[in-house]
């Protein structure tokens, strides 16, 4: 397969981007700060998690909205992953959002404890989240906050605990 290839979109090809950045100073400054913060205040921590009672590498959750609203709104969707990221306790690197053409986002804020991603179906009422963290994160208090945000009619979460062998070597 081709590099062109996998970059491809059925939506939005050809288009313009509307791709949303932060301004490259800033997120250089708030990356820095954000790792020397993580030094200062966990300078002998391996940032391995608990759940359940179990050491994992991180905690992965697969979030499903459907009869979603807003979803086609790129400032609400940043504004609804920044909440998510104050309330999971996370630290925020930078977020990237892209608007496709006619409708549709996709993005990712990128966190010291890893990610959230989320990918919008407007026309469906549909958006697919990951929300990944390691640490001290906690990633269940995401939910609350999407369900709002997106008056979604039903959420479906899945749960994965990714690298337990991973954290037993360490």
């Amino acid at each position: 397969m081709s590099q062109n290839a996998l970059l491809r979109s059925v939506k939005g090809l050809g288009v313009p981007s509307t791709a949303r950045k932060e301004d490259r100073k800033t997120k250089l400054k708030v990356a820095a700060s954000a790792a020397a913060e993580s030094r200062q205040e966990f300078p002998s921590k391996d940032h391995f998690a608990i759940r359940h009672g179990v050491r994992c590498a991180g905690v992965h959750l697969i979030v499903d909205l459907h009869g979603a609203k807003r979803l086609n709104d790129i400032d609400h969707i940043e504004a609804t992953l920044r909440r998510c990221v104050e309330a999971a306790r996370a630290t925020l690197l930078h977020i990237h959002l892209h608007h496709f053409q006619p409708s549709g986002v996709s993005g990712v804020a990128v966190l010291a404890e890893s990610h959230i991603s989320i990918h919008t179906w407007p026309e469906a009422g549909y958006a697919a989240l990951d929300i990944f963290m390691c640490g001290s994160a906690e990633p269940d208090n995401c939910i609350p906050v999407l369900r709002e945000a997106f008056e979604a009619k039903r959420v479906d979460v899945n749960e994965i605990l990714r690298g337990q062998e991973a954290s037993q070597e360490a």
